[in-house]
């Protein structure tokens, strides 16, 4: 791989710097997590901060792997600026649809930039269509077939509360990537039209059925 971009060397620093601050302060951890009862009471920065906070170790290290094989190819097609506007609008539509499914649980709780490099990882699909990813490091996917089922899962383990996960987050924040991607480079509804019409379908579906999954 060619020498990283600088922006996501920033990127990167700052989630590893918080988060090891997060990890040896359980005060700092909290007053900056994703919290729904703080931010219904008026903690709106908790929307952003979380995203750089992780839970421990491991989590931090697989969501910073994945900007890291996933950030260049998107600046490199939109540039550094609009990197960052789809980085933190997918960081930002990940908590907003957290709060969204989440809003009756005054206790739900998440951090992690897991929203934003989904954003990231949706983007790169969108501007690279014949990209292939290694499914648990060694099995060949198209991009494209990785991403629907991502989204799918997502919604599936949103409903059925699977594991500590942010599922919302995920689908959030991926949600955030397609739409940011389109309106940055519009060109794609041209060049790339089969592939936003095929990752739109399960987003069409949870907006559908988002009754079903705000029922208890």
């Amino acid at each position: 791989m060619d020498e990283l971009d600088i922006v996501t060397i920033v990127i990167i620093a700052i989630n590893i710097i918080v988060s090891l601050k997060g990890f040896k302060d359980n005060t700092f951890f909290n007053r900056y997590k994703f919290q729904i009862s703080a931010i219904e009471k008026g903690e709106k920065q908790r929307m952003l901060t979380s995203g750089f906070l992780h839970v421990d170790t491991m989590h931090l290290i697989f969501n910073m792997l994945t900007l890291y094989f996933f950030a260049d190819a998107v600046i490199l097609n939109v540039g550094q600026v609009n990197f960052i506007l789809i980085y933190f609008g997918s960081l930002i539509a990940g908590s907003l649809v957290a709060v969204f499914f989440h809003k009756k649980e005054p206790f739900y709780s998440a951090v992690g930039a897991s929203g934003a490099v989904s954003g990231i990882l949706y983007a790169a699909i969108l501007l690279n269509p014949n990209m292939t990813l290694l499914f648990y490091f060694a099995i060949p996917i198209p991009g494209f077939v990785f991403a629907i089922g991502y989204l799918l899962y997502s919604i599936y383990g949103m409903k059925k509360s699977l594991g500590n996960i942010g599922h919302s987050a995920h689908l959030g924040g991926a949600v955030g990537g397609y739409l940011l991607t389109i309106l940055l480079k519009p060109s794609i509804l041209q060049t790339n039209l089969t592939l936003v019409i095929i990752l739109a379908v399960p987003i069409v579906l949870l907006y559908i059925f988002k009754d079903k999954f705000l029922s208890p």
